[in-house]
């Protein structure tokens, strides 16, 4: 069935569940409910994301999917700036609190759990409201992610050895040379994707490139209703992530980050403790760093976090830019909530 509302040029296939389930109902009808039309609440940290989604569940407009690949751990909750109890308890957000920091959290289990809880929300007659800031969750849910071989640890061991032994330009080199594009595609100081695409260069025996062209991602059967959430000064913004990571340090965030390093289960290098602000802090607690510069690294580094994810927004198509700081902030999503609503 095509969504007379979907702003693609062609309305693609129906994304399905298990015909006669809740989650089939569920499924038809944020693809054909105007009503019922995902939202993609996005924007840089500390651009007050949050508090525009609790004013919109307030107002009965539908309810949170957590997009925060940082919030999905138990125990991360100063450092990610994780909605208080209080705030929960009124706005609800799913997909929050999932995993123990050792756990790993892909791209691709996002896509599913969050496909889920939008099929669970619209079922019970509530428009989805994802929102948050990892770019990656929202670009793998709107465009699909490849199917891609399963990762081999033995290959990726050796891989970093070769690394470690001539260097990942030598890396870079043996892939260009296998695969063209995919040279081209890969910049020589990028050693997770180089890695990544030698190990599917040997465990397959096919180029990476191709291996993409003949796994097409399945997109998102809907164009979303996409709001991102900035402010329109700079010096605005600059100002938010300063006062906001003071406050995570009033708030515990030494304390949060010497808690997982005191577990025997997360080495340095671990991704949790890679983290923008864990980073940092945790060099200050290894005695690297003293805390006027642990405190300076770490607004200088969630700016140019937030400088990445303007990036990527900027990129993306048809998205309503809002200024946080307007007065009629919450009536003009509101607007445009009930503008691309219309059949």
């Amino acid at each position: 069935m095509p969504c007379s509302w979907n702003s693609r040029a062609g309305a693609p296939r129906l994304v399905t569940a298990s015909s006669g389930s809740p989650e089939s109902a569920g499924r038809q009808a944020w693809q054909t409910d105007p009503a019922l039309r995902p939202l993609f609440l996005m924007g840089p940290t500390a651009s007050g994301k949050t508090g525009l989604a609790v004013e919109l569940v307030r107002r009965g407009v539908g309810a949170i999917i957590s997009v925060d690949s940082a919030q999905v751990y138990r125990g991360l909750d100063v450092g990610t700036a994780k909605p208080d109890a209080a705030t929960l308890a009124e706005a609800p957000h799913r997909l929050l609190d999932i995993r123990d920091p050792a756990q790993g959290y892909s791209a691709a289990e996002f896509r599913r759990d969050a496909l889920a809880a939008m099929d669970e929300l619209a079922a019970a007659g509530q428009r989805p409201l994802l929102v948050g800031g990892t770019m990656l969750y929202f670009r793998a849910l709107l465009h699909g992610l490849d199917p891609l071989p399963p990762a081999d640890p033995e290959v990726r061991q050796r891989l970093e050895a070769e690394a470690a032994e001539q260097g990942w330009a030598a890396l870079h080199t043996r892939l260009a040379t296998a695969d063209p594009e995919s040279g081209r595609r890969i910049h020589p100081n990028d050693p997770q994707r180089i890695q990544r695409a030698l190990e599917i260069l040997e465990t397959t025996g096919r180029p990476p490139s191709a291996w993409y062209a003949e796994n097409a991602a399945e997109p998102l059967p809907v164009e979303p209703v996409k709001i991102a959430v900035a402010p329109g000064d700079r010096a605005e913004l600059h100002r938010r992530i300063e006062a906001r990571f003071h406050a995570m340090l009033e708030q515990g965030l030494v304390e949060e980050v010497a808690a997982l390093r005191a577990r025997s289960d997360l080495e340095r290098d671990h991704p949790v403790l890679r983290m923008v602000g864990y980073r940092q802090v945790l060099a200050y607690l290894e005695g690297e760093v003293d805390q006027a510069a642990m405190v300076e690294q770490g607004i200088a580094a969630t700016r140019q976090l937030a400088r990445r994810q303007l990036t990527w927004l900027r990129r993306e198509d048809g998205i309503h830019w809002l200024d946080p700081d307007r007065d009629d902030a919450l009536e003009q999503t509101l607007k445009w909530l009930g503008a691309d609503a219309i059949p």
